[in-house]
């Protein structure tokens, strides 16, 4: 048996802004925005460029209840975890891009690693993992 998570919802405030933070900050892929009339919603996904695999779906909060996990989905631990395998490029292009930095990059035994914030203050790893490790 194989099982994969191929989604995983993000609540965002609106969908526009989340892409343009994705797409344009992060440099991630726009993989489908399709409305859905039905609900009054939108079927946004995105995903690092190079990846297959999980994307993200970008939820726009429907209720105020919702409205209150916008940038706290972990309960303000780091939430997800960028993999690159080229570190020093990526961190400086984020950062060139604005991408807010609140841990400075350090050596980890697991690889290299620095915590930045989405548009919304949700926390985030880029990490270069040593090899062998995922």
């Amino acid at each position: 048996m194989k099982q994969s998570i191929a989604h995983m919802a993000l609540v965002v405030r609106d969908y526009d802004e989340a892409i343009d933070f994705y797409v344009n900050k992060l440099r991630f892929e726009l993989v489908e925005d399709t409305h859905q009339p039905e609900q009054d919603k939108r079927w946004v996904i995105v995903r690092p460029r190079g990846s297959g695999e999980t994307s993200l779906l970008l939820a726009r909060a429907s209720t105020p209840h919702q409205e209150t996990f916008i940038g706290n989905q972990a309960g303000g631990r780091v939430f997800l975890f960028l993999s690159t395998d080229d570190f020093q490029r990526d961190y400086a292009a984020l950062r060139e891009a604005g991408v807010t930095f609140v841990r400075e990059p350090k050596q980890a035994s697991y690889g290299t690693v620095a915590v930045f914030e989405d548009l919304y203050g949700n926390l985030w790893d880029l990490v270069q993992l040593t090899d062998g490790r995922q």
